[in-house]
């Protein structure tokens, strides 16, 4: 749109023209691009008063082609966005170096080769934020590059290959330095010293790379960070108490899938602002500090995969009212399941499974109400029918993982078992329970995943199975059941098979697919299963 009083200048025109002529699809932008018109007028297009051009914004405009450096001859120009399109080649140094751009933003293309340095003879740039994300960028990232760019303020280089380490010259003289995301890429090395310099640095998104060694103390210094992000690497050591107290700024602190060891210090009760606490797939052992409790603001706490142990108790959940999501499975946490969890009235998402836990379900559990998410299997829980009359009052549950507990109970027939009525998928398994497959099952009409394998069931498969409409996995195998198969099971829709083919390890068949071993009436029907995804329970 333009806001010039005056017709763009037959200079600027022509660059436009000579990017429209460098485009191998233009999607309709050269009918508007028209040689004969003021361009200021042209889509995309924003001129000042005095009508030079200050803005190309051309998002997601199906673009197809390599951008011409001759946007780099519109002196005036302050913002380029080209992203959201279908973009090749390289990233002309002329933006780069630009006496005008101010946010340059060429994400979501397929500009590829490297990044080049530029001349040391190039004088100050005013760029300040840069976004090149989620294009095919490769080779080292520069590093002189930005001491010539006293302005910047922001840097997305994520979702690319760029190897080498990451450039320390961020911190070199750039006061007002912010934002620096380079996650999904190939650096490898440690991190680099000097970025305690980066006084204003709020933001430091590393993740999914190849980084090593441990976090230097100098990271500590950038005390104006509110979020740290370094998931997937090879990071290691311990994380020192003393210096985290420095980072009460944090909001989101992720660090999982690293191979960090040693405890979680008691200083992380200090962050105040944390609201993501992401320390999952480490080497993390000891107990939960209480003063985790003191983190009133968090909203997701994932310490699954660790080296855990104690009680929970020693942390009292009940001052997190914040809390959707908490995961600590895979650890050695022993006792009962914390009364003070049952507090946490806005939890979504709760996944304590593969530890120690004992005891029994608390009716408590049933103020939870907005839990959609619960895995406790693999714990040594009793009382399966009480447990399930609890769960039932959880209307918003879809996925509840219990198997591998209540070893030996009996398979509950209680009818009044109602509820579940949004559950998706419910595992039962490795439970070595017995009784017949009950039909307060036939309730769950939005089940799609049924586990009930490794029990010691008996009787037959029940006809209602066909009125589970949704139901695209069911594995009912190493049980005892007898009878045959019911024919209206092989034809419910969704486990229907659209190709079955001969293999040379067996019968291949499509995802949610039902498949038998043996003849259609058995009189020890051992092997029932789905072939199909696997759950992570």
């Amino acid at each position: 749109m333009a806001n010039s009083t005056i017709a763009c200048l037959e200079q600027e025109k022509s660059s436009l023209l000579r990017f429209l002529a460098g485009l191998s699809h233009d999607n309709g932008i050269a009918m508007s691009w028209r040689n004969g018109i003021d361009c200021c007028a042209w889509e995309g297009i924003t001129c000042s008063e005095d009508g030079a051009i200050i803005e190309v914004y051309l998002v997601s405009k199906g673009l197809e082609g390599q951008i011409s450096p001759s946007l780099g001859e519109l002196r005036s120009l302050l913002y380029l966005n080209l992203s959201y399109n279908l973009l090749s080649g390289g990233l002309p140094e002329e933006l780069m170096s630009s006496g005008s751009i101010i946010v340059l933003d060429v994400s979501f293309n397929r500009l590829d080769g490297d990044l080049q340095e530029l001349n040391s003879s190039v004088s100050d740039r005013p760029l300040q934020v840069l976004n090149i994300s989620s294009n095919r960028f490769t080779g080292e990232f520069p590093s002189t590059t930005w001491e010539k760019m006293r302005s910047l303020v922001a840097i997305n280089a994520s979702n690319n290959s760029f190897t080498g380490q990451i450039a320390s010259s961020f911190c070199t003289g750039l006061p007002s330095f912010a934002m620096l995301d380079v996650s999904y890429n190939q650096f490898s090395g440690s991190i680099p010293p000097g970025i305690g310099k980066c006084t204003a640095l709020k933001v430091l998104k590393a993740g999914h790379n190849n980084i090593s060694g441990a976090l230097p103390d100098d990271l500590f210094h950038a005390t104006s960070l509110e979020c740290l992000s370094f998931p997937n690497n090879d990071l290691q050591g311990t994380i020192d108490g003393v210096l985290m107290i420095k980072l009460s700024n944090l909001v989101f602190l992720d660090l999982a899938w690293n191979r960090f060891s040693g405890t979680i210090p008691d200083s992380i009760g200090k962050l105040k602002r944390l609201q993501e606490f992401h320390m999952n797939n480490n080497n993390i052992s000891g107990e939960l500090p209480s003063s985790l409790g003191d983190c009133t603001n968090v909203i997701t706490i994932n310490l699954e995969n660790n080296k855990l142990a104690g009680e929970l108790s020693k942390v009292n959940f009940s001052n997190l009212h914040n809390l959707q999501a908490l995961g600590l499975s895979s650890n050695y946490f022993t006792g009962t399941i914390p009364d003070s969890i049952y507090s946490c009235g806005t939890l979504t998402w709760l996944r304590l499974s593969r530890n120690k836990l004992q005891g029994q379900l608390t009716e408590k559990l049933e103020n939870l109400k907005s839990l959609t998410f619960v895995s406790l299997s693999y714990n040594n829980f009793t009382n399966i029918t009480g447990s399930l009359h609890i769960l039932k009052s959880l209307r918003n549950l879809t996925t509840l993982l219990i198997g591998s507990n209540f070893i030996h109970e009996a398979m509950p027939e209680d009818e009044t078992i109602d509820g579940f009525e949004n559950l998706h998928v419910l595992a039962i398994n490795n439970c070595a329970l017995t009784g017949k497959i009950p039909n307060w099952l036939s309730k769950l009409k939005k089940l799609e995943l049924l586990l009930l394998h490794n029990n010691q069931l008996s009787g037959p498969i029940p006809t209602w199975i066909n009125s589970l409409n949704f139901l695209k996995y069911i594995d009912l195998s190493n049980n005892s059941l007898i009878g045959d198969i019911p024919t209206a099971l092989m034809e419910m829709p969704m486990l229907k098979s659209d190709k079955i083919e001969d293999q040379p390890d067996g019968p291949r068949v499509s995802p949610y697919t039902i498949y038998f071993r043996g003849p259609i009436a058995m009189s020890s029907l051992r092997a029932l299963k789905i072939i199909g995804p696997a759950l992570a329970l």
